[in-house]
Formats: C-alpha cells, sequence, structure tokens
C-alpha cells in the first residue's frame, strides 16, 4: 500500500475518497470478524439490538445469567466506543496526526491477541461473560465510534441496518417514476453516488463475512491476525508521522 494512500485513510484532513476506502476497508474486516466471532462464541458481536433484546428477554424470564451475559457484552461495546472517543479527543488535542489510526491500531493489537490467545481466554469468565465475547464486543465498538468520529454522520461499518435501510431509501428514488411534469425541484431523483457507496459498504461486509468464516473455519482463531495486519496497514504511517514530529 503507497504510503501517501495509507496516510489519507485515517488523516485529519480528509476527502470523500478516503472516508469511502476506509469505510470499505473497515466494513470487509468488520463483516470477517464478526463472522468469525459467529463461529467463536456463537454471536454476533456488533449486534447491539439483539443483545439488547435477548437480555429484556431473559430478564422476563427469570433467566439472570443469561441476562447478565448479554449485559456483559453490550457493556464492553459501550466501553469499546468510549475508549475510541476518549482516544481520539485526547489526540487532537496534543495536535497529534494519528487521531483516527490510534484507535485502528489498538483494534488491530486487541485482534492479534484474540488470534493468538483466543482459545485460552474462551476460559476465563469476564463480566458475566467469557472475555472473548468481551473483548470482540469491545473491537466492534472502538471501530464503530471511529467511523462515526471520522465522518461527522452515523455511518456504520460495524452492522448493516441502517446500511439498508438507506440503499432501500435510495433504490426507492431510483425506481419511483416521475409521471407528471413537475419542475426539477420537485422530482424524486436517487442519489446515485450514494447508492453506489451504500451497495460497496454492504458488498464489503459480506466479501468480509465470507471470508472470515472460511478462514476461522480452516485455521482457527489465528484468521484474525490477517485482519489486523489490514487494520495496521490503514492505520500506522500517521503514527510514525507522530513519532518523526516528536
Amino acid at each position: 500500500m503507497p504510503i501517501e494512500y495509507a496516510r489519507s485513510l485515517t488523516m485529519e484532513n480528509r476527502s470523500p475518497r478516503s472516508d469511502r476506502h476506509l469505510g470499505f476497508g473497515l466494513a470487509f474486516v468488520a463483516g470477517a470478524t464478526n463472522a468469525g466471532a459467529f463461529l467463536a462464541v456463537q454471536l454476533y458481536t456488533s449486534h447491539m439490538t439483539g443483545l439488547v433484546s435477548s437480555m429484556a428477554d431473559h430478564i422476563a424470564l427469570g433467566e439472570s445469567t443469561l441476562a447478565l451475559g448479554a449485559l456483559g457484552a453490550v457493556t464492553s461495546f459501550l466501553l469499546g466506543a468510549m475508549t475510541s472517543v476518549v482516544i481520539i479527543n485526547f489526540a487532537k488535542r496534543h495536535e497529534l496526526r494519528s487521531a483516527f489510526a490510534l484507535p485502528l491500531l489498538l483494534e488491530a493489537v486487541l485482534l492479534i491477541s484474540f488470534g493468538f490467545l483466543g482459545a485460552r481466554l474462551a476460559q476465563i469468565q469476564g463480566l458475566f461473560v467469557p472475555v472473548t465475547v468481551m473483548l470482540l464486543c469491545f473491537i466492534m465498538g472502538l471501530q464503530n465510534a471511529v467511523v462515526t468520529k471520522i465522518s461527522g454522520v452515523p455511518v456504520r461499518t460495524t452492522h448493516l441496518t441502517g446500511v439498508v435501510t438507506d440503499l432501500g431509501i435510495e433504490l426507492g428514488r431510483l425506481f419511483y417514476w416521475n409521471r407528471s411534469a413537475r419542475g426539477a425541484d420537485k422530482k424524486v431523483v436517487a442519489d446515485r453516488e450514494r447508492l453506489s457507496i451504500l451497495f460497496l459498504l454492504c458488498l464489503f461486509f459480506v466479501i468480509g463475512g465470507v471470508t472470515g468464516a472460511l478462514g476461522f473455519k480452516h485455521f482457527g482463531y489465528v484468521a484474525t491476525v490477517p485482519l489486523a495486519a489490514v487494520l495496521v496497514a490503514m492505520s500506522v504511517v500517521p503514527v510514525f508521522d507522530d513519532l518523526r514530529a516528536a
């Protein structure tokens, strides 16, 4: 990956192209991590809606242990998002170029830890759930917050509910038949560029999911290490820039 291109992915002064390419890369990583995590811990660790719903069900059924497990997973995701925001704001306060790169580098380190220690971590009980579940939920929260802080809009790369909804909205506009001759400002017109971006986000997530599932099936926990390498490639250049400046 060319150095200038890698630098542009996570630098603070950004272009729409940088946002798109970073989003596609992170969607791939999230899809792969999600699919691999399901094979590892039988849980989609970015699906907070499902976890909160299951927590409510377990509470209603009096299954306190399972309810606490869901609470532990949600709490880990929340802590991941909080950590990301703290790192970014701290780095900006100190005028570091790596404000957006540092959380992604931390995510890479955690994925490497999961890859080499996953089997052992699965045997350790954390906040009502195995440490593997907590770690993966933390990673997903960390990544989700990074993308939101970078783009300034609620774009998510770790789950597709919002992306698919927006995709449906743009498709509805695309196929809407403007029957009468109305003013250009009253016509229903799809944003084709946004439509292509949303489609590609879904596509990269699916490709990542297939890749992660196959990787974990054949290689186990260590399949997350190449994903960490992708994150390092996207985030390490601004960190080196700050080290050189220091």
